[in-house]
Protein backbone atom coordinates (compact mmCIF):
# COMPACT_ATOMS: atom_id res chain seq x y z
CA UNK A 1 0.00 0.00 0.00
CA UNK A 2 2.95 2.44 1.54
CA UNK A 3 4.50 1.80 -2.21
CA UNK A 4 1.44 1.92 -4.23
CA UNK A 5 0.93 5.37 -2.85
CA UNK A 6 4.75 6.37 -3.41
CA UNK A 7 3.55 5.67 -7.15
CA UNK A 8 0.92 7.40 -7.61
CA UNK A 9 3.19 10.74 -5.50
CA UNK A 10 5.89 10.01 -7.85
CA UNK A 11 3.38 10.56 -11.14
CA UNK A 12 1.76 13.36 -9.57
CA UNK A 13 4.80 15.39 -8.97
CA UNK A 14 5.58 14.10 -12.83
CA UNK A 15 2.44 15.12 -13.93
CA UNK A 16 2.67 18.86 -12.25
CA UNK A 17 6.13 18.76 -13.82
CA UNK A 18 5.27 18.05 -17.21
CA UNK A 19 2.36 21.01 -16.88
CA UNK A 20 4.97 23.52 -15.55
CA UNK A 21 7.13 23.09 -18.20
CA UNK A 22 4.36 22.62 -20.93
CA UNK A 23 4.00 26.45 -19.88
CA UNK A 24 7.21 27.69 -19.66
CA UNK A 25 9.57 29.28 -21.97
CA UNK A 26 11.81 26.29 -23.06
CA UNK A 27 8.85 24.17 -23.90
CA UNK A 28 7.37 27.25 -26.26
CA UNK A 29 11.29 27.96 -27.74
CA UNK A 30 11.58 23.79 -28.27
CA UNK A 31 8.29 23.81 -30.76
CA UNK A 32 9.77 27.27 -32.81
CA UNK A 33 12.45 24.92 -32.94
CA UNK A 34 11.01 21.74 -34.63
CA UNK A 35 8.54 23.52 -36.33
CA UNK A 36 11.31 25.74 -37.73
CA UNK A 37 13.88 23.98 -38.91
CA UNK A 38 10.86 21.18 -40.55
CA UNK A 39 9.59 24.31 -42.27
CA UNK A 40 12.92 25.41 -43.70
CA UNK A 41 13.44 21.55 -44.45
CA UNK A 42 10.77 21.36 -46.82
CA UNK A 43 11.25 24.91 -48.28
CA UNK A 44 14.60 23.41 -49.45
CA UNK A 45 13.03 20.17 -50.71
CA UNK A 46 14.66 18.20 -48.13
CA UNK A 47 18.38 19.66 -48.47
CA UNK A 48 18.31 20.67 -44.67
CA UNK A 49 17.64 17.28 -43.96
CA UNK A 50 21.21 15.97 -45.83
CA UNK A 51 23.96 15.14 -43.72
CA UNK A 52 26.47 18.29 -45.06
CA UNK A 53 23.70 20.71 -44.98
CA UNK A 54 23.15 19.45 -40.78
CA UNK A 55 27.18 19.97 -40.75
CA UNK A 56 27.50 23.39 -41.79
CA UNK A 57 23.97 23.84 -40.01
CA UNK A 58 25.31 23.04 -36.40
CA UNK A 59 28.89 24.31 -37.11
CA UNK A 60 27.61 27.65 -37.29
CA UNK A 61 25.55 27.61 -34.12
CA UNK A 62 28.09 26.82 -31.78
CA UNK A 63 29.32 30.72 -31.35
CA UNK A 64 26.11 31.96 -30.73
CA UNK A 65 25.48 29.21 -27.94
CA UNK A 66 28.61 30.22 -26.78
CA UNK A 67 28.73 33.89 -26.75
CA UNK A 68 24.86 33.40 -25.94
CA UNK A 69 25.74 32.02 -22.41
CA UNK A 70 28.76 34.38 -21.69
CA UNK A 71 25.92 37.27 -21.74
CA UNK A 72 24.26 35.11 -19.66
CA UNK A 73 26.66 34.79 -17.07
CA UNK A 74 26.87 39.05 -16.48
CA UNK A 75 23.27 38.90 -16.81
CA UNK A 76 23.10 36.49 -13.67
CA UNK A 77 23.94 39.13 -11.05
CA UNK A 78 22.53 42.61 -13.65
CA UNK A 79 25.33 43.17 -15.64
CA UNK A 80 25.97 43.90 -19.45
CA UNK A 81 28.79 43.08 -21.27
CA UNK A 82 28.62 45.11 -24.57
CA UNK A 83 32.61 43.61 -24.83
CA UNK A 84 31.17 40.31 -26.06
CA UNK A 85 32.07 40.47 -30.02
CA UNK A 86 35.25 42.74 -29.02
CA UNK A 87 36.82 40.20 -26.69
CA UNK A 88 36.08 37.41 -29.10
CA UNK A 89 37.02 39.21 -31.84
CA UNK A 90 40.64 40.27 -30.09
CA UNK A 91 41.31 36.83 -28.59
CA UNK A 92 40.50 34.81 -32.18
CA UNK A 93 43.25 37.34 -33.74
CA UNK A 94 46.12 37.27 -31.13
CA UNK A 95 45.17 33.56 -31.06
CA UNK A 96 45.58 32.66 -35.16
CA UNK A 97 48.47 35.59 -35.04
CA UNK A 98 50.17 33.78 -32.45
CA UNK A 99 50.53 30.66 -34.42
CA UNK A 100 51.09 31.61 -37.74
CA UNK A 101 53.65 34.76 -36.70
CA UNK A 102 55.18 33.36 -34.47
CA UNK A 103 55.00 29.89 -34.94
CA UNK A 104 53.75 28.92 -31.32
CA UNK A 105 52.00 25.58 -31.52
CA UNK A 106 48.39 25.18 -31.45
CA UNK A 107 47.75 23.75 -28.08
CA UNK A 108 49.71 26.77 -26.23
CA UNK A 109 48.21 29.40 -28.52
CA UNK A 110 44.70 28.21 -27.29
CA UNK A 111 45.61 28.20 -23.68
CA UNK A 112 47.06 31.65 -23.89
CA UNK A 113 44.03 33.23 -25.60
CA UNK A 114 41.77 31.27 -22.82
CA UNK A 115 43.67 33.04 -20.55
CA UNK A 116 44.04 36.25 -22.00
CA UNK A 117 40.05 36.15 -22.27
CA UNK A 118 39.50 35.35 -18.68
CA UNK A 119 42.12 37.37 -17.47
CA UNK A 120 40.73 40.69 -19.55
CA UNK A 121 37.17 39.54 -18.07
CA UNK A 122 38.93 39.25 -14.43
CA UNK A 123 39.90 42.53 -15.00
CA UNK A 124 36.70 44.00 -15.93
CA UNK A 125 35.02 42.95 -13.05
CA UNK A 126 38.14 44.87 -11.06
CA UNK A 127 37.30 47.90 -12.57
CA UNK A 128 33.81 48.14 -12.13
CA UNK A 129 34.01 47.01 -8.47
CA UNK A 130 36.60 49.10 -7.54
CA UNK A 131 35.19 52.59 -9.51
CA UNK A 132 31.55 51.68 -8.56
CA UNK A 133 31.43 52.51 -12.13
CA UNK A 134 27.95 51.13 -13.99
CA UNK A 135 28.84 48.10 -15.91
CA UNK A 136 27.77 49.16 -19.22
CA UNK A 137 29.97 52.20 -19.22
CA UNK A 138 33.21 50.08 -18.12
CA UNK A 139 31.85 47.52 -20.79
CA UNK A 140 31.84 49.59 -23.41
CA UNK A 141 34.83 51.09 -22.67
CA UNK A 142 36.63 47.61 -22.94
CA UNK A 143 35.10 47.26 -26.51
CA UNK A 144 36.48 50.16 -27.74
CA UNK A 145 40.07 49.76 -26.43
CA UNK A 146 39.67 45.68 -27.60
CA UNK A 147 38.90 47.06 -31.03
CA UNK A 148 41.79 49.17 -31.06
CA UNK A 149 43.83 46.12 -30.20
CA UNK A 150 42.71 44.02 -32.26
CA UNK A 151 43.06 46.36 -35.61
CA UNK A 152 46.41 46.97 -33.76
CA UNK A 153 47.49 42.52 -34.21
CA UNK A 154 45.64 41.93 -37.73
CA UNK A 155 45.56 45.51 -39.79
CA UNK A 156 43.77 45.05 -43.15
CA UNK A 157 45.04 41.63 -43.59
CA UNK A 158 43.23 38.35 -42.88
CA UNK A 159 45.69 35.98 -40.31
CA UNK A 160 45.15 32.24 -41.84
CA UNK A 161 48.48 30.58 -42.02
CA UNK A 162 47.70 28.71 -38.39
CA UNK A 163 47.72 25.21 -37.18
CA UNK A 164 46.55 22.58 -39.40
CA UNK A 165 45.74 20.69 -36.56
CA UNK A 166 43.31 23.76 -35.08
CA UNK A 167 41.95 23.90 -38.69
CA UNK A 168 41.14 19.95 -38.57
CA UNK A 169 39.32 19.95 -35.52
CA UNK A 170 37.25 22.78 -36.35
CA UNK A 171 36.15 21.03 -39.40
CA UNK A 172 36.09 17.50 -37.48
CA UNK A 173 31.89 16.30 -37.71
CA UNK A 174 31.71 12.64 -36.69
CA UNK A 175 28.25 11.34 -38.22
CA UNK A 176 27.95 15.04 -39.12
CA UNK A 177 27.61 16.44 -35.99
CA UNK A 178 30.74 19.22 -35.33
CA UNK A 179 32.92 18.76 -32.28
CA UNK A 180 32.73 22.84 -31.94
CA UNK A 181 29.00 22.26 -31.71
CA UNK A 182 29.56 19.36 -29.22
CA UNK A 183 32.01 22.05 -27.32
CA UNK A 184 29.15 24.29 -27.33
CA UNK A 185 26.61 21.83 -25.39
CA UNK A 186 29.37 20.40 -22.97
CA UNK A 187 30.25 24.26 -22.09
CA UNK A 188 26.22 24.73 -21.85
CA UNK A 189 25.95 21.03 -19.26
CA UNK A 190 29.02 22.48 -17.25
CA UNK A 191 27.67 25.92 -16.49
CA UNK A 192 24.33 24.44 -15.66
CA UNK A 193 26.28 22.29 -13.49
CA UNK A 194 28.36 24.81 -12.41
CA UNK A 195 25.27 27.69 -11.31
CA UNK A 196 22.74 25.05 -10.39
CA UNK A 197 25.10 22.51 -8.38
CA UNK A 198 27.71 24.04 -6.50
CA UNK A 199 27.67 26.71 -3.79
CA UNK A 200 29.47 29.66 -6.29
CA UNK A 201 26.68 29.38 -8.86
CA UNK A 202 24.66 29.55 -6.39
CA UNK A 203 26.05 32.69 -4.82
CA UNK A 204 25.95 34.39 -8.42
CA UNK A 205 22.35 34.08 -8.27
CA UNK A 206 21.51 35.04 -4.79
CA UNK A 207 23.25 38.50 -5.58
CA UNK A 208 22.09 38.44 -8.45
CA UNK A 209 18.22 38.04 -7.28
CA UNK A 210 18.55 40.47 -3.86
CA UNK A 211 21.67 41.94 -3.55
CA UNK A 212 20.44 43.42 -0.20
CA UNK A 213 19.76 39.95 1.09
CA UNK A 214 22.70 38.51 -0.09
CA UNK A 215 25.09 41.05 1.53
CA UNK A 216 23.16 40.51 4.87
CA UNK A 217 23.56 37.20 4.26
CA UNK A 218 27.11 37.66 4.21
CA UNK A 219 27.75 36.76 0.70
CA UNK A 220 29.94 39.63 -1.42
CA UNK A 221 28.10 41.26 -4.30
CA UNK A 222 31.34 42.41 -5.39
CA UNK A 223 32.90 39.23 -5.48
CA UNK A 224 29.59 37.71 -7.16
CA UNK A 225 30.21 40.57 -10.16
CA UNK A 226 34.13 39.85 -10.68
CA UNK A 227 33.23 36.43 -10.98
CA UNK A 228 30.07 36.30 -13.42
CA UNK A 229 32.57 38.46 -15.61
CA UNK A 230 35.20 36.20 -15.48
CA UNK A 231 33.12 33.64 -16.28
CA UNK A 232 32.03 35.74 -19.14
CA UNK A 233 35.74 35.99 -20.55
CA UNK A 234 36.23 32.40 -20.23
CA UNK A 235 33.49 31.79 -22.30
CA UNK A 236 34.21 34.06 -24.47
CA UNK A 237 37.40 32.60 -25.03
CA UNK A 238 36.11 29.53 -26.08
CA UNK A 239 33.90 31.07 -28.49
CA UNK A 240 37.03 32.78 -30.34
CA UNK A 241 38.72 29.62 -30.32
CA UNK A 242 36.01 27.76 -31.69
CA UNK A 243 35.58 30.53 -34.32
CA UNK A 244 39.56 30.39 -35.21
CA UNK A 245 39.06 27.02 -35.58
CA UNK A 246 35.91 26.93 -38.09
CA UNK A 247 37.26 30.02 -39.97
CA UNK A 248 39.31 30.21 -43.30
CA UNK A 249 41.10 32.96 -41.50
CA UNK A 250 40.86 35.77 -38.68
CA UNK A 251 40.87 39.50 -39.15
CA UNK A 252 39.66 42.77 -37.42
CA UNK A 253 36.13 41.89 -38.51
CA UNK A 254 35.51 38.92 -36.22
CA UNK A 255 33.36 39.50 -33.76
CA UNK A 256 32.02 42.13 -35.03
CA UNK A 257 28.53 40.77 -35.37
CA UNK A 258 28.24 39.04 -31.87
CA UNK A 259 27.14 41.79 -29.77
CA UNK A 260 22.89 41.49 -30.81
CA UNK A 261 22.96 37.28 -30.70
CA UNK A 262 25.07 37.40 -27.62
CA UNK A 263 21.92 39.36 -25.80
CA UNK A 264 19.27 38.21 -27.99
CA UNK A 265 20.04 34.27 -27.10
CA UNK A 266 19.23 34.57 -22.99
CA UNK A 267 16.69 37.23 -23.54
CA UNK A 268 14.83 35.05 -25.75
CA UNK A 269 15.46 32.39 -23.63
CA UNK A 270 14.06 33.80 -20.14
CA UNK A 271 16.80 35.38 -18.25
CA UNK A 272 16.03 38.39 -16.88
CA UNK A 273 17.99 41.94 -17.37
CA UNK A 274 17.54 42.35 -13.79
CA UNK A 275 19.73 39.51 -12.45
CA UNK A 276 19.13 36.24 -10.37
CA UNK A 277 18.29 33.85 -13.14
CA UNK A 278 19.86 31.58 -15.67
CA UNK A 279 18.02 29.72 -18.50
CA UNK A 280 20.71 27.70 -20.21
CA UNK A 281 18.80 25.29 -22.22
CA UNK A 282 16.50 28.07 -23.33
CA UNK A 283 19.95 30.21 -24.13
CA UNK A 284 21.04 27.42 -26.34
CA UNK A 285 17.19 27.22 -28.14
CA UNK A 286 17.36 30.79 -28.24
CA UNK A 287 20.30 30.49 -30.21
CA UNK A 288 18.86 27.85 -32.79
CA UNK A 289 16.14 30.22 -33.38
CA UNK A 290 18.51 33.33 -34.41
CA UNK A 291 20.28 30.48 -36.43
CA UNK A 292 16.82 29.39 -38.06
CA UNK A 293 16.22 32.98 -39.18
CA UNK A 294 19.81 33.78 -40.51
CA UNK A 295 19.39 29.84 -41.96
CA UNK A 296 16.32 31.53 -43.54
CA UNK A 297 17.89 34.65 -44.76
CA UNK A 298 20.74 32.88 -46.69
CA UNK A 299 17.59 30.29 -48.47
CA UNK A 300 15.30 33.31 -49.28
CA UNK A 301 18.14 35.68 -50.35
CA UNK A 302 16.74 37.80 -47.96
CA UNK A 303 18.63 41.23 -47.14
CA UNK A 304 21.00 40.78 -44.43
CA UNK A 305 19.93 43.99 -42.22
CA UNK A 306 16.57 42.40 -42.39
CA UNK A 307 17.62 39.33 -39.62
CA UNK A 308 18.68 42.14 -37.08
CA UNK A 309 15.67 44.08 -37.61
CA UNK A 310 14.01 40.82 -36.54
CA UNK A 311 16.14 39.49 -34.08
CA UNK A 312 16.15 43.19 -32.63
CA UNK A 313 12.30 43.48 -32.66
CA UNK A 314 11.59 39.82 -31.01
CA UNK A 315 14.38 41.20 -28.37
CA UNK A 316 12.73 44.52 -27.55
CA UNK A 317 9.30 42.62 -27.12
CA UNK A 318 10.19 39.70 -25.15
CA UNK A 319 11.76 42.51 -22.84
CA UNK A 320 8.45 44.52 -22.82
CA UNK A 321 6.85 41.67 -22.19
CA UNK A 322 8.10 40.84 -18.88
CA UNK A 323 8.39 44.23 -17.72
CA UNK A 324 4.33 43.85 -18.41
CA UNK A 325 4.32 40.31 -16.48
CA UNK A 326 6.56 42.09 -13.71
CA UNK A 327 3.74 45.10 -13.57
CA UNK A 328 0.79 42.87 -13.54
CA UNK A 329 2.27 40.80 -10.29
CA UNK A 330 3.03 44.06 -8.29
CA UNK A 331 -0.58 44.94 -9.04
CA UNK A 332 -2.13 41.43 -7.87
CA UNK A 333 0.33 41.10 -5.18
CA UNK A 334 1.73 38.31 -6.67
CA UNK A 335 5.73 38.09 -6.99
CA UNK A 336 7.80 39.22 -9.29
CA UNK A 337 11.14 37.07 -9.23
CA UNK A 338 11.78 35.60 -12.70
CA UNK A 339 11.88 32.22 -13.24
CA UNK A 340 14.98 30.21 -13.66
CA UNK A 341 15.42 27.11 -15.80
CA UNK A 342 12.57 25.57 -16.99
CA UNK A 343 10.27 28.04 -14.37
CA UNK A 344 12.45 27.12 -11.66
CA UNK A 345 12.41 30.28 -8.80
CA UNK A 346 16.15 31.35 -8.27
CA UNK A 347 17.97 29.84 -5.30
CA UNK A 348 17.27 31.25 -1.65
CA UNK A 349 20.88 33.34 -0.60
CA UNK A 350 22.62 30.93 1.41
CA UNK A 351 23.86 32.36 4.71
CA UNK A 352 26.99 32.60 5.20
CA UNK A 353 29.16 33.42 8.40
CA UNK A 354 31.18 36.45 8.03
CA UNK A 355 30.36 40.03 6.69
CA UNK A 356 30.52 41.11 2.76
CA UNK A 357 30.94 44.44 1.31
Amino acid sequence: MNRLNALRGRGSWGGASLRRFSRSTTATLLCVVVAGYVALGVASSGALFEGPSVRVFLQYLATPILIGLAQMAALCVGQLNLAVGALGGFTACLTGVLMADHGMPAAAAVIVGLLTATAIGLVTGLVIVATQINGFIVTLATMTILLGAQYRLTGTRTVDGYSPTLRDLGTAAPLNIPLVFVTALVAAALLAAFMYRTVAGRRLLAAGGNPLAARLSGISTDRQIVAAHTLSGLLIGVAAVTATASLPGVNRSVGGDWLLPSFAAPIIGGVALTGGSIAVFGTVLAAFVTRLIDAARAQFSLDPSWVNLLIGLVVLGTVAGGRLHQTRLGKTGGTAAPPAEGGKQPPAVLPQPGGAR
